[in-house]
């Protein structure tokens, strides 16, 4: 597909070049009937090859996108997406027939004179108010949208992890007992406490840090990030969530996590892209992949960003409290 892709664009730029240097040689050629009838039919071709191409993608490509958002908050992002994506490509069918079919229908003849139309107050009007109050729409919704991942509510209680990023790796620090993550900064960090974490803070004690994160099927959790080094964007694709991680402040989001890891393999298009992945990797003689939910940088933050990711594992709420019991608070493991 890729080399199709590259082909295509090379046979583009060979026709662009081939037209321009026809163009300076018709220069002072006067075009002919036959010729306006020749390109106004070579149009409606290429409407035809772009509708092809357009229906091509929508169907043979859909295997690229992600499955239904795991996330509760995430279905607003989905909808957004579907939402502008059908508007988009509705306009887009519509005014691609119109521009090509145009081209064909008013080809120059000579019998045929132009029309002077100077201006239309209505048609202005329309083509002004009309793209002006779905944009507003659109932002509106998105601004709620954006809202609901970042603004959380004392009455919902939320789950409080840390992510800390650093070229190139993730860790993790769950909030203790009291549910409050002790201070961190850069300074703190020495020997094994490789956070940062001032372990002064009270509120450090029974901290817990980890290097996999665990979650909670239907509890809200609150995502506080830092970075150590550089720029990294902590990107949770099938949660449909993502923060730049920012050296020297501390950002945020929060998500409900919908449906546990082993759910998320039952579902279909997920079955359906793991089995077109183990068939590469069992052509290559590879160990077969089994979906897990992964935590990506999507900054380039350096040479090895690629290979910086944590996994991600949603349980339900009874195992999640029964792995997070087992884990060691910061006050047992930095003494």
């Amino acid at each position: 597909m890729l080399a199709l892709f590259y082909i295509f664009i090379a046979v583009a730029i060979g026709v662009s070049f081939w037209q321009i240097t026809r163009i300076m040689n018709f220069r002072s050629v006067i075009a002919t009937d036959k010729d306006n009838d020749t390109q106004g039919k070579i149009a409606i071709g290429f409407l035809v090859f772009l509708y092809a191409m357009m229906i091509y993608c929508l169907i043979g490509m859909n295997v690229y996108l992600l499955p239904e958002s795991a996330s509760i908050e995430g279905e607003h992002d989905d909808n957004l997406f579907d939402i502008t994506f059908w508007l988009i490509g509705i306009v887009q069918f519509a005014m691609q027939f119109l521009i090509f079919y145009f081209s064909y229908q008013y080809r120059g003849r000579k019998e045929n004179k132009a029309l002077f139309f100077a201006d239309s107050h209505k048609l202005e009007l329309i083509w002004t108010t009309i793209p002006a109050i779905t944009i507003v729409l659109l932002i509106g919704y998105g601004l709620w949208q954006w809202n609901n991942i970042m603004s959380i509510g004392d009455d919902e209680n939320p789950i409080i992890i840390e992510v800390y990023s650093q070229q190139f790796r993730w860790d993790a620090r769950y909030a203790g007992e009291d549910n409050e993550l002790g201070l961190g900064n850069v300074n703190f960090i020495k020997g094994i406490n490789t956070l940062g974490v001032d372990m002064s803070d009270p509120n450090a004690k029974d901290d817990k840090q980890v290097t996999e994160l665990y979650l909670p099927k239907g509890k809200k959790v609150l995502f506080k990030f830092r970075s150590q080094d550089v720029l990294h964007s902590a990107y949770m694709p099938h949660f449909r969530a993502q923060m730049n991680c920012v050296p020297g402040m501390v950002t945020q989001f929060a998500f409900t996590p919908k449906f546990t890891t082993e759910e998320m393999r039952q579902n279909s298009e997920v079955i359906a892209k793991t089995k077109g992945i183990n068939k590469i990797r069992t052509a290559k003689g590879e160990e077969p992949y089994e979906f897990n939910y992964l935590l990506l940088c999507n900054k380039i933050c350096g040479q090895s960003h690629y290979n910086m990711q944590m996994k991600i594992t949603v349980v339900e709420e009874v195992e999640y409290k029964k792995w997070l019991s087992e884990q060691k608070t910061l006050a047992q493991v930095i003494k």
